[in-house]
This record gives C-alpha cells, structure tokens and sequence, in this order.
C-alpha cells in the first residue's frame, strides 16, 4: 500500500508508561503482559515487560490509529476511505483472536495447573505455552557457541497466525519497533542487540541519523562471503 505524504498527521508517539487500556480489559492486559514476559524473558538484559510491549500490542489491535506512524515521528497518519475500512475489518479479526485466545490460554492454564495464565509460576507458564504450541520450548542460544544454531525465516505479518504465533510475532515487533509505537522503551530492544538506532523518526529524515560509518568499503571475495559458489559458479564466469 503506498501512503500519501499529505495524509492528515494525528495523535502524537505512544507513551510507553501509559496504563491506559485502549483495548484489552484489565485481566486481558495483564495476561497478554506474562505471556511476553514468558516468549521474551528478562535476564541480564531487560525483556517485553520492560520494554513495554504489552502496550505496544494493545494500541496497534485497538482500532487503526496507531498502524502507521508518520514519518518525522510526530504522530500517525490517519486513515479514510477504503484504506480505512479494510484495516477495521482486519483489526476487528485480530481483536477477536486476541480475546478467543486469551481464553483459550486461560482454559489450559486451569486444566493443567488449576489457576489462570498469570497466576502460574514461570514454569508452569512455559508448559502451557509448550501444550499451546504444540513445539517444545526453545533452548537458550548464546552468542558466541561453538554449537550449530539453526533457525528459520520469522515473518513480519501477521494475517491468518494462530494466536500464539501472533502473540510471538507482535512481541518481537514490540520489543525492536521504532519506540513511537510504544514498545522499545527507551530503545532497551535496540540496546540488546547493539543496534545504535535514531532517536526520532525525524532523524532518519532529515539526515541527523548516518549508517555510512558502518559500511565496509573493502574489497570482498564473494566466493569467500558464499562458499557454495565455489561449487556452483566457475570463478571465471
């Protein structure tokens, strides 16, 4: 979809401290909370509590004020016409989803340990997230291992996840948005990984925020780069 750059300019950057409910109801809040607790857990680093993902999650299902941000970071664009009602639609699914689910993972949280989601210990949460799933927990990976690490491609949308799937997608989103969204407070996902990210939107724009400092201008030896070259592609071709 190609946004106009004189789409109306409304609301301002969500405040990662708010409490404010725009959807979720207060147990609702409170259990979407735990479960990115749980799928992005705080150690020496902080995690999807700390960085506030839940808010970002409840105003972006709220409704279709806060999908896309506006470029300078000032506010976000608001949508009319057929833009607009697609995105209701949509998002009156995902609103759906969330509170089925949400139920759902209530439901199996009292037949496994006979309470609700947010009043189990951490692992007994992880258990019920391994009999949601239907994959068996994930094991810790450490920078730097001498053991393989396989992984697979994360897709970054969400139309037709289950609802776990979803609640792993958009808690990533929350923890490595661009903080105007709410999540990412104080850049804590973007300080985990290293990532020296902008300090507005506005800076991507205007040219305050470079990457040029972080470019490699070497000479590279793609057959070095991508060794299955050195077997498919002759080096004189």
């Amino acid at each position: 979809m190609t946004l106009k750059a004189d789409w109306e300019i409304v609301g301002a950057p969500v405040d990662p401290d708010s409490t404010e409910r725009l959807f979720f109801t207060e147990h609702e809040w409170n259990t979407i909370e735990a479960a990115t607790a749980r799928i992005m857990p705080t150690d020496h680093d902080p995690g999807a509590k700390e960085a506030r993902v839940v808010v970002f999650i409840d105003r972006y299902i709220s409704g279709i004020d806060y999908v896309y941000a506006a470029a300078d970071g000032s506010g976000f664009l608001k949508m009319a016409g057929k833009a607009a009602d697609a995105w209701r639609a949509r998002q009156f699914k995902m609103q759906e989803l969330y509170r089925q689910g949400i139920k759902e993972l209530d439901a199996l949280s009292q037949r496994l340990f006979g309470g609700n989601f947010v009043d189990l210990t951490d692992d007994q949460q992880d258990q019920v997230f391994v009999e949601l799933s239907g994959a068996p927990k994930p094991s810790r990976v450490t920078h730097g291992t001498k053991e393989p690490v396989t992984t697979f491609l994360q897709g970054v949308f969400d139309e037709d996840l289950s609802f776990f799937d979803t609640l792993c997608l958009h808690t990533r989103q929350g923890f490595y948005c661009d903080p105007v969204y709410g999540g990412n407070k104080d850049q804590m996902g973007w300080k985990t990984i290293g990532f020296p990210g902008p300090k507005s939107l506005k800076d991507t724009m205007d040219g305050t925020y470079d990457t040029t400092e972080y470019f490699y201008d070497g000479d590279y030896d793609w057959y070095e780069l991508i060794p299955h070259l050195q077997q498919s592609v002759p080096r004189d071709s």
